[in-house]
């Protein structure tokens, strides 16, 4: 009998769009499979506790934004994930034997949403959930994953409060304090200055705020914030309370369509000429949005195509642009969930989540980043992270190396696991 799985978060249902990556047949052709209907127990299902019959196929369900404000960031995870799992499969789709099928939910980064298509997925045999884009999804989607019983790796997310919040919620990504450590390696010290936190008042940013004030707060700094509601068209006000603040540093936490009119406001308000400003290097297409102020503004950087100089990331870079796909920001995210999935199978188990979990607890492994870490206390992922300025202006804006952090520099503080 099928197992209704649990929440106290309700939502509407929505379209499923199903693909089986038997990854060389997506990569060459991009067609596009529904997924089996059986029933549990029968073939072509993988039912929790269930026998690894090799020919039932490992259910994994995308819930990530396929539409909506982070939907750029969605499109890279998934072009990621698409190349991982062909590297990490050797081309064949299969971990253990098992070909591993795989539905998209696009929760356009609505929590209720994606927590009602993540409960279809469950209720149907899925028991490994990923590719959240934005954080107050992820916040939503990792209690339901502990609830369940299924393994959940989280994407883009940021937020700080998934690392060690359940002992089946896992990151593919960097998270915020990862970003502020690196931040802080281009700052020297911050002993005795004034920070200034410009953000949105979402998840993201509320997480971005509390980094900042832990990290450099830390090392003696004096933090204040200004928060922009993520619907705000006109940022000018924003600007003029930052300038206002007279902050020897400014650290700017953006994401989303918006950031255009932002470094316009900071620009005409004199911001990025007075002071400091510090961000985080997005993606390829934000690269130009700085125009003369580029060379002025100083780039933390979570990843940009050539960053890492590693086989890996080579193998990333060259099957992303043979499937006509662009490498980006959020590229390695999902290469490297396809990693983990692929390893908590044929390291765990294709049916127990629990097993899947324990597998990828301290596992340590070449990613497209550089060498990596599951963090078997609280299941961060440590990480290199990079430093970069743009030089050229417009269309010929183009990152250029400053420093490759190793994972150990910019690894955050454990966390004990809350369950």
């Amino acid at each position: 009998m099928r197992r209704t799985p649990t929440s106290t978060t309700p939502g509407p249902s929505a379209p499923r769009r199903s693909r089986s990556l038997t990854a060389l047949a997506v990569l060459a052709a991009g067609g596009l499979l529904l997924a089996g209907c059986s029933k549990p127990g029968q073939a072509g299902t993988s039912p929790q506790g269930g026998g690894d019959s090799a020919s039932a196929p490992v259910k994994v369900g995308l819930v990530y934004s396929r539409s909506g404000p982070l939907a750029a960031y969605g499109k890279q995870y998934v072009e990621g994930f698409t190349a991982g799992l062909a590297y990490a499969t050797h081309g064949t789709g299969k971990a253990a034997g098992h070909p591993v099928e795989v539905t998209e939910q696009d929760d356009a980064g609505d929590p209720a949403k994606a927590v009602a298509e993540a409960k279809s997925l469950i209720g149907k045999g899925t028991r490994i959930i990923a590719g959240t884009t934005d954080s107050g999804v992820a916040l939503q989607l990792a209690p339901l994953a502990a609830q369940n019983k299924v393994l959940y790796v989280a994407g883009p997310a940021a937020t700080d409060a998934l690392t060690g919040v359940n002992a089946y919620t896992f990151r593919s990504g960097r998270q915020s304090y990862q970003d502020i450590l690196t931040a802080g390696s281009l700052l020297g010290g911050a002993k005795g200055k004034k920070v200034t936190v410009l953000a949105q008042n979402s998840a993201f940013g509320q997480a971005n705020v509390a980094a900042v004030k832990q990290v450099l707060g830390g090392q003696g700094a004096t933090v204040d914030s200004v928060l922009a509601p993520p619907s705000a068209g006109d940022l000018t006000p924003f600007a003029r309370q930052v300038r206002s603040h007279k902050p020897d540093l400014v650290f700017v936490a953006w994401a989303g369509a918006s950031a255009p009119a932002l470094w316009t406001a900071l620009d005409q308000q004199g911001v990025v000429g007075s002071t400091r400003v510090v961000t985080g290097l997005a993606g390829v297409s934000s690269y130009p949005l700085f125009g003369t102020a580029a060379s002025k503004v100083s780039f933390l950087a979570h990843y940009f195509p050539g960053a890492a100089g590693t086989p890996v990331e080579k193998a990333m870079l060259d099957a992303v642009k043979a499937a006509g796909g662009t490498p980006d920001l959020f590229t390695p995210d999902g290469f490297t969930a396809a990693q983990m999935i692929v390893h908590a199978v044929e390291a765990g188990s294709a049916t127990d989540p629990t097993a899947m979990a324990k597998a990828l607890e301290g596992w340590s492994f070449p990613g497209p980043k550089g060498d990596e870490q599951v963090r078997a206390a609280d299941h961060a992922l440590l990480q290199p992270m990079f430093t970069a300025k743009l030089t050229g202006t417009g269309a010929a804006a183009v990152p250029t190396l400053l420093s490759r952090l190793p994972m150990a520099s910019v690894a955050p503080p454990s966390h004990p696991m809350a369950g």
